[in-house]
């Protein structure tokens, strides 16, 4: 990512300590008695607070973000930084290297060897773009697949914009309904989360095409966030992520699926589906054709998996049903490359 404003500090820190980051978490280790089975953060208590179903009922999507990202990162140092080591543990260095990273003023007050850390901030610029499409409404449980959407992109908007990060936000179907251009200023997040708040879903599914004009609008060289529940041809989706790619994004989709999308678990006897793009309607018997369903759904997504890993871009499925702290440290994951 460009390089903007890059500051360097100096960090003194005794040479012979143990790294703080192992410390603690042996510490924290210890504490939960877990051991090599210790569970993910996000588990048991913080589970209950990033469950869809507790999150549906936060009224303010602002204060649903804040709970998100406090309870899945409280102590996590997410902003990504270079640091320059000097000598570690002993005096000595070998003939020919540059004897310039201790600071022995510092050593003459002390009488003890410290490193000397540079850290250099790096800006990224996020853009978060999120399927409106009327199939994004459908949902078996207490949250739809577009809630879940809007769950995801307005913690993933929280947490970018806590790292004093630009975040920007594009909502689409079948044309543009919503660009917010990626700014960093203050008050910039209530405005993101504020459109984020008012989207509803309706109209066509026309990723492909969505996507080629988002390449186009996006200038800068950013994380490009993708949710949507890929109702479209794998085939056409990989020229548009190509698009994205060549103009130097680095991509990430979110696939959010309801479980009954995946599972096609119905126990109904006779069920009448209803494709809410069209309104169209069929009556089907489950039993006969869940086998069916669910072998070309499991083809349609390892078509996906393929087509995402050819053109290098980040592909998770997402479960309407599970927390929220798995599709964030997932994003987490990836951002932490630059």
């Amino acid at each position: 990512m460009h390089r903007e404003g890059a500051q360097s500090s100096t960090e003194r820190k005794p040479v012979h300590n143990l790294n703080s980051y192992d410390v603690a978490e042996k510490e924290n280790r210890k504490k939960e008695g877990a051991g090599d089975t210790a569970a993910p953060v996000g588990s048991s208590a913080k589970a209950r607070f990033l469950d869809p179903d507790v999150l549906s009922r936060i009224g303010s999507l602002e204060l649903l973000a804040r709970t998100v990202v406090e309870a899945s990162w409280r102590g996590c140092i997410v902003r990504r930084t270079r640091v320059f080591d000097g000598i570690c543990g002993v005096p000595a260095v070998s003939a020919g290297r540059r004897f310039t990273l201790p600071d022995w003023r510092l050593y003459g007050r002390t009488d003890r060897y410290f490193i000397k850390k540079y850290r250099a901030d790096t800006n990224t610029q996020c853009q978060i773009a999120v399927d409106t499409s009327a199939s994004m409404r459908y949902g078996s449980g207490a949250v739809t697949k577009l809630q879940y959407a809007q769950f995801l992109a307005a913690a993933i908007a929280h947490l970018v914009a806590r790292q004093q990060d630009s975040v920007g936000l594009l909502t689409f179907d079948s044309e543009v309904r919503t660009h917010v251009p990626a700014h960093s200023k203050t008050g910039h997040l209530r405005t993101i989360l504020g459109h984020l708040s008012q989207i509803e879903a309706g109209g066509e599914t026309q990723l492909a095409k969505m996507l080629h004009e988002a390449a186009d609008r996006f200038t800068r060289r950013s994380v490009v966030v993708v949710v949507s529940d890929f109702y479209e041809d794998p085939e056409a989706l990989g020229p548009a992520f190509q698009h994205l790619r060549f103009k130097g994004h680095d991509v990430i989709a979110f696939h959010v699926l309801d479980k009954n999308e995946i599972d096609f678990d119905f126990k109904d006897a006779i069920l009448l589906l209803e494709d809410v793009e069209t309104e169209e309607q069929m009556p089907v018997l489950p039993d006969v054709i869940a086998d069916g369903y669910r072998t070309r759904m499991r083809d349609h997504l390892t078509s996906l998996r393929e087509m995402a890993s050819a053109n290098r871009v980040d592909y998770e499925l997402i479960r309407t049903d599970r927390a929220l702290d798995y599709a964030l440290f997932t994003f987490l994951a990836r951002r932490s490359r630059y």
